[in-house]
């Protein structure tokens, strides 16, 4: 009978360590997954790290109000430089006409 009682104690052990066993093997899986999103977190708060990092740099430079009003006053100067240029144009072609006049006359 203790030979029997040792067959059933033994079946009973190796049950409970292949129940242990395949609970480890779940552990472990859960694990790696846990690992994984981890990596995710991390790389996500890198991302977000180097976004404020950017902002911070762009904010020393200009806020958005500053750069809206940058790009009104390059566009004033644009129309500035057009205006400008034309009258040039107009005054040097009436000094060419002016000289031609006077050449003519002569």
């Amino acid at each position: 009978m203790s030979e029997n009682s040792w067959n059933e104690y033994s079946k009973l052990v190796l049950k409970e360590l292949e129940t242990l066993a395949i609970g480890i093997a779940n552990l472990n899986s859960e694990i790696q997954d846990l690992k994984k999103e981890i990596a995710l977190v991390k790389d996500r708060e890198d991302k977000v790290e180097k976004l404020m990092d950017w902002k911070e740099k762009v904010s020393e430079v200009a806020s958005p109000t500053q750069l809206a009003e940058l790009t009104r006053e390059v566009k004033d100067l644009k129309e500035f430089k057009t205006r400008a240029v034309t009258v040039f144009l107009v005054v040097q072609a009436l000094m060419a006409l002016a000289f031609s006049l006077l050449n003519y006359m002569k």
